[in-house]
């Protein structure tokens, strides 16, 4: 289902952080209205572990420049880590990792925005 632009423009700073620092397959999911304990999320996979290091340390200084609050799980997962801001949860996967939780698929039903990796 598409998203409306409006909806994902206050978050582009981690977007394109994220993209700054070749995470791929970026989506954009909007669970207002869907969820009780998020308004969105934005999901990444990152090419190897010190990308998703790499990428952690982008959405959190893209996030503190926005003055947004936030706390990190799974720092030493080489599967999955999460940013937790209250309402937007930045999820970075490794390639394996997002193949077996699928959020997208749990999400199915949301509207949600893809954005092209820098390589494309």
């Amino acid at each position: 289902m598409a998203i409306e632009a409006n909806i994902y423009e206050e978050y582009m700073p981690i977007i394109d952080a994220l993209k700054s620092k070749r995470a791929t397959d970026i989506d954009f999911i909007d669970l207002k209205g869907i969820s009780g304990f998020a308004d969105a999320f934005i999901v990444a996979t990152a090419r190897s572990e010190i990308n998703a290091r790499t990428l952690v340390d982008a959405a959190t200084d893209a996030m503190d420049g926005m003055g947004m609050p936030y706390k990190i799980e799974g720092e030493t997962s080489l599967r999955w880590r999460l940013i937790d801001a209250g309402h937007i949860v930045i999820h970075i996967f490794s390639r394996e990792g997002r193949d077996f939780y699928r959020l997208e698929r749990l999400w199915g039903d949301a509207p949600s925005k893809r954005f092209e990796d820098e390589d494309d």
